[in-house]
């Protein structure tokens, strides 16, 4: 659905081709399973079709329209760039935009299997990534602020995660600790700020490329850094941080909370799919879970 009232098909997504794009129209579309705020649309072998879902508002594709043909040039990682905006029409009453299809399999469909590679690969992308984002960069609201800012959400969590196996002590311990640590005093970096499972595309058991810049901000980098603990296997963290070098105590320290708040987030979502609650993705309690261990067993 887009919204509560249009039902997403192939044809309507050819359909509003046909009136903006007419040259990409007659190329064979498939709908791609899964997406949360948008829903992806292949587009031939190359391309993909970006159209809101669950996000009511455009501000995600329009940072991505803008800002990825910038990042792209010099991140080592694929990421999907725009090549064609779609703007909203009679038949097609929401924004869309056709994108480069970054090829690989999510990592919520294939874990990652060379472990060394793969932390050498994030640390050498989230280098190139966190530079100081310019002055007119946007500025994170739900991503890329100190851990403090995000209780709420912490909490939300908390009280609704079935935490079957792990003591709720050390999990509040990591989170009290993130937000006793201080804020990010250098300047703001760009943070692509969701980094989790869906968002990391495997290919040949490694990281392979990165996707949904949608929360993408200037920010505390800490953000990105958890995913060392959120995607890597046991033990990756180490040589993450040996790779990404020159990161200070206290990024650690909120790094390592916002990874425990993350891992609650995928155990939650999995926790919704074994519910039957929109938004379920059962998949995800037992990567939420992985994750979580290697927090704690990480102290």
């Amino acid at each position: 659905m887009i919204g509560s009232e249009l039902e997403m098909t192939a044809d309507l997504v050819r359909d509003a081709l046909r009136e903006q794009h007419p040259d990409l129209a007659e190329l064979p579309i498939r709908e791609v399973a899964g997406g949360w705020g948008n829903q992806m649309w292949r587009l031939g072998d190359d391309l993909a079709v970006r159209v809101q879902r669950m996000d009511t508002s455009t501000d995600p594709q329009l940072k991505e329209r803008r800002w990825l043909p910038l990042l792209a040039s010099r991140l080592p990682l694929a990421i999907p760039t725009p090549v064609r905006s779609g703007t909203p029409s009679e038949r097609f009453p929401k924004i869309w935009t056709v994108m480069t299809w970054v090829q690989g399999t999510p990592m919520d469909h294939t874990p990652i299997s060379r472990g060394d590679h793969a932390a050498d690969e994030l640390a050498a992308f989230l280098k190139a990534l966190h530079v100081e984002a310019p002055a007119d960069a946007p500025v994170g609201s739900d991503f890329g602020t100190h851990p403090r800012e995000s209780t709420q959400g912490f909490e939300h969590f908390m009280r609704d995660v079935d935490l079957d196996g792990f003591a709720e002590d050390d999990v509040r311990a990591v989170w009290d600790d993130a937000v006793a640590a201080v804020e990010w005093h250098r300047p703001r970096v760009w943070v692509h700020g969701d980094l989790h499972p869906a968002n990391v595309v495997i290919a040949d058991g490694t990281l392979a490329g990165i996707v949904d810049f949608g929360a993408v901000c200037a920010g505390d980098p800490a953000w990105d850094l958890a995913a060392a603990w959120v995607l890597l296997p046991a033990g990756g963290a180490a040589r993450f941080f040996d790779g990404y070098a020159q990161v200070d105590d206290a990024t650690i320290r909120r790094a390592r909370g916002l990874a425990a708040m993350k891992s609650l987030f995928l155990m939650l979502m999995g926790q919704n799919g074994d519910r039957g609650l929109p938004g379920g993705k059962p998949n995800w309690g037992p990567i939420g879970r992985a994750a979580l261990d290697r927090v704690l067993k990480d102290l």
